[in-house]
Formats: C-alpha cells, structure tokens, sequence
C-alpha cells in the first residue's frame, strides 16, 4: 500500500476535485501531473518495462518522461529478459534523458553500450572492485569515452576488503587512477557497502602530485591516517568546495610536516576520526598542544584558521589516551569550555572511562549526521542520532535495562549494535534465566536491528537481547554470540521465551569451537550458515 503527498498546480488541484466528486474515478481520470507523481514513487525499470508497449498512448508518454527517465537503477536484477528487452527495446528510445546509471558491474558495459546517452553525466557502481577499474577504467576500454569525457559525477560502492589488500597499492592503483583517468570528474563517492571498511586512500609516502586534480570540487573518502587527511589538504585539490573524510585509524603514520595551505574554496567539511593509542601522541606533536585530546583549540588553530570561507563544519572525533598519561580527571564539561570558548554552540563531547586503563574522548557537531558511533558508555546526552545505523558500545561499569531503554530512544535507525561489557548488574547466583522477573521490565522493541554482536558480553547481555519479555528484535538475521552463552540462556534449545528472536536468524557466528551443537539448528529454523570461530579466526563455515 503507498501513500502519497502531493505537492499539485492550481489546474492539477482543480482536477482532481473535479473527479473526486464522480462515482466511478478511474486511474486514467488522474491529471498527468498527478500520474506523473505516483509512477515517480515507484521503481522506475518496473513502470518502464511494464507500461511501454500497452497500447496505451498517454502511459506510453508519461513513462518515457525526461523527469521520469534521467535516473536509472539496474541493482539486484537476475531477470535476464528484462534485461535484454531494456537494451534492445526501451534503453533506445529514452536515451537521451538519461542523466544517471545505478548498477551492478556484470550489467555496466552492455548497458552503456547499447545507444549513445549525450546527457549522462553520473555513474553510481555497486559491488566496486579492482578488477573493476583494472578492465575498464584504461585507454583501451571500450567505454573510454564515456568515462573520460561525460562522466563529471562518480559513485563506488567499494566492495574491496580493507584486510585483503595495502593502502598504498590500492591507492596508486584505483584511487590516483580514477583522477587521473576521469578528465572532467568534479565529484568522488567512495562508499563502503556496510561496516566493513573498503581500503583506505593512504597518500603519506606519495609526491603531492599523487591523487591531485584541479577542477575536483566534491570528495568523499575514508582515509588511513591523521596525515593522509592533511596531505588532501595541502593545495593538491585547489577546488575543492566540499570534503567528507573518515580517518579510520593511525598505527602507521609518518613524520613529515605538512604545509597547510589556504583552502579559499572549501565552504563545506565533515571529518570522522577513530584514534587509538599511539596516534593520540602524534595529533599532540603536530598540534604541539598541551595534551592529546582534540578540543576547541585544535579546531580554530588547524581548521578554521585554515579555510576562511568555511560555513558548514560537521565532524565526529572520537580520540584514546591511557589514564596514566592523564594529571587531572578528564571530563566532557573540561572540553566542551574549550568549544564554547571559540564560538561553537551546536557541538558536546562524551568522556568515557570505558576500561580501567583508557578513556574515550569524543566530540562531534548537532545534529549528529555519521552513521557510526564508537565507544559509547553509560553517560550520554539527551539527544536523539537519527542518522545512526552503527553503535558500539563500552563501559567499565555494567549495562542495566535502562540503558538498552534509552539506546532503543536515542539510536531509532540501529541496525548494528556491538556490546563491549564484560560485567554484570547482577549476582551470580541470580542469574537463573527464569521467566519470573520478567515482569520487572517493560518490553523494547528494535524495529530495525539486523546484526548483534555479544561475542564480547556478559552472559547477562545475551539473556537481555534473546528473551523476547525485555528487548524484541523482528529483523535480527545475524548473531555473534559465544556458544556457552547461547546454551545457557535457551536452556539447550528449549526456552520459549529466547526461541522467537531466533527464528529469523539467518547467520550465527559463534565462539569457542564447539561441535555438540544438538538442537541448535531447529531453534533457529532460518539459519543457513553457521560459522565457528576459535581465537577470532574462523575455522568452520557450514552451509545449509
């Protein structure tokens, strides 16, 4: 069922009116504007291959609109006769408003070269690879025209593993490539597919004319260190307008000192930064600031201080430092001072004393609009993460029900939830795993949750999460989870109350090996794969 709003002319309006006082209001009595906005809700190749050819001259029309056509998706297609008829029948006579493709790579050279598209401009790929840009993005490719000279906007959905392959390589490899080879790209998307990071770019070792253009103006990239981020700010993007850049982490790291040019041209920036450890020494020397933790000092002095035009400044900045090297008791009103200090109202930070030995040290723009969110304990403001599918969580102190409560509030997009916490609210001898407290709690509902990861929890927490009386999770298909836990808390694959926040399970990873797994597959009546793991390495993959 679709609802729609409609947005409608005066003429438009009045028609409607006009038929919604007759008794028998067809489809076709619609005005073609209204029309128009109905068939735009829907997917455009199912309404494309459908209502062509229906001897339907009005339908035929609307279908083939410029408004309606400039943006086509080929994802997810394994219909091979639809794919066939749009490349010999209907890709032809829409051609020329085509603006954009989304697709998967087996489809991308038959359908560019099926008919010349003189107005496309953007190309988004899913399931990016290396091969990818190996076969195709070279002077011999057949589509080397279309990529050299129309292609000003560029998508990747990389599918690459970041363990699988070295940054640098990877670097000069696809990523300088790509800038070098796209002649008239003004805009760079590297997305990852989900919360496995794609390779990262990693500059640091490189000339300064690696990865350089000088009409890019929309880059969007995760990189390997504090220092790959200064080196895409060192004047080899002179048009840049808009940076997005995630630091995904630092343990290798040079010691070169960047010149830090103006940015007259960067108007919009957002910077994500996960420090452990070591990198927290190396930002202190390069700020040369009285500590290691990123505050409002270091944002005038490195950032504002650098891009004069700057007028949207997002970031997330979530830095480590072991409690030892700290003379004073950090606090998040300490830091947040320092931010008021320069002028930044719509920002907070979070300190996190998540283990005994280190502190987590976060701050980061309102309205939070990062998808990830990292190390974050039981103290945290008041305020809602709309764009949050991923949260880690860690505390030294235990997770009560409240918390998940709050979580459940605060997070209502999660889709992947990771629980640090290796100590428990309660006494061991309370813990029973009995239905008759479950009255105590009221029930929380995580609408969109997908992925769960406990292999690092409690057996508290597992028992909080499965038994459907405290948390219900209707989408869970995939559960990290030690396999004593799970067989303690669904008393051998027998408990009812733990038995219907299984049944859509589809992948179980569970940790230490063990074989004596009686039972386990008709409890979770949806798992086709189960894999065991012994010290995080995998050794046993079975599939259903």
């Amino acid at each position: 069922m679709y609802v729609f709003m409609l947005r409608l002319s005066q003429k438009a309006s009045q028609s409607l009116k006009e038929n919604m006082n007759r008794s028998n209001v067809h489809l076709f009595d619609l005005p073609d504007e209204i029309l128009l906005i109905i068939l735009n809700k829907l997917n455009n190749i199912g309404v494309l291959y459908s209502l062509l050819d229906i001897n339907n001259g009005r339908l035929n029309v609307l279908a083939q609109e410029n408004t309606f056509t400039n943006i086509l998706k080929f994802v997810s297609i394994d219909d091979t006769s639809l794919i066939n008829r749009f490349c010999i029948d209907i890709l032809p006579r829409i051609h020329r408003n085509v603006k954009c493709f989304i697709f998967d790579p087996i489809f991308m050279e038959r359908i560019l070269l099926t008919t010349d598209y003189p107005n496309l401009i953007e190309l988004k790929i899913h399931n990016f690879h290396e091969e990818i840009s190996l076969n195709y993005f070279t002077n011999k490719s057949s589509l080397r025209s279309i990529f050299q000279e129309q292609i000003t906007n560029l998508i990747l959905i990389n599918n690459d593993e970041c363990a699988r392959t070295c940054s640098s390589d990877y670097t000069a490899k696809i990523y300088a490539h790509i800038l070098t080879f796209f002649k008239n790209l003004k805009i760079l998307r590297i997305i990852e597919p989900s919360v496995v990071s794609y390779p990262p770019l990693s500059l640091c070792y490189f000339p300064s004319t690696t990865f350089s253009s000088s009409i890019l103006t929309h880059l969007y990239i995760n990189v390997q260190t504090f220092d790959d981020c200064l080196c895409l700010l060192d004047g080899r993007l002179k048009q840049l307008t808009t940076l997005f850049v995630t630091v995904c982490c630092a343990f290798n790291y040079s010691r070169t000192i960047h010149n830090m040019n103006k940015l007259p041209n960067l108007k919009c920036f957002s910077l994500q930064i996960f420090y452990e450890f070591q990198p927290y020494d190396r930002i202190a020397s390069l700020l040369h600031h009285r500590n290691s933790v990123i505050d409002g000092t270091y944002i005038q002095h490195d950032i504002f201080d650098c891009m004069p035009q700057l007028h949207s400044f997002t970031f997330y900045v979530c830095t480590y430092v072991e409690t030892v090297d700290l003379s004073y008791k950090l606090s998040s009103e300490d830091i947040q001072q320092t931010l008021m200090n320069i002028g930044l109202q719509d920002v907070t930070s979070i300190v996190n004393y998540d283990c005994d030995s280190r502190v987590a040290c976060s701050i980061f723009s309102l309205p939070f609009q990062f998808r990830y969110l990292k190390d974050l304990g039981n103290k945290f403001p008041n305020i809602v993460f709309s764009y949050v599918t991923y949260l880690h969580v860690k505390d030294n102190d235990p997770f009560r029900h409240e918390f998940f409560v709050r979580i459940a509030k605060s997070f209502p997009l999660l889709k992947y939830l990771r629980i640090y916490n290796v100590r428990s609210s309660l006494p061991v001898d309370l813990m029973t795993f009995t239905s008759d407290n479950c009255q105590l709690y009221s029930t929380i509902e995580y609408s969109h949750l997908t992925t769960l990861d406990l292999s690092c929890a409690h057996r508290e927490y597992v028992e909080q999460f499965l038994n459907e009386t405290k948390i219900y999770m209707p989408c869970l298909m995939d559960l990290l989870v030690k396999l004593d836990d799970l067989i303690a808390v669904t008393k051998n694959f027998t408990r009812n109350e733990t038995r219907r926040n299984c049944t859509k399970v589809k992948t179980l990873f569970i940790v230490p090996p063990r074989l004596d797994v009686e039972g386990l597959c008709d409890y979770f009546p949806s798992l086709y794969k189960l894999t065991i793991f012994f010290k995080c390495e995998e050794i046993l993959t079975i599939n259903d």
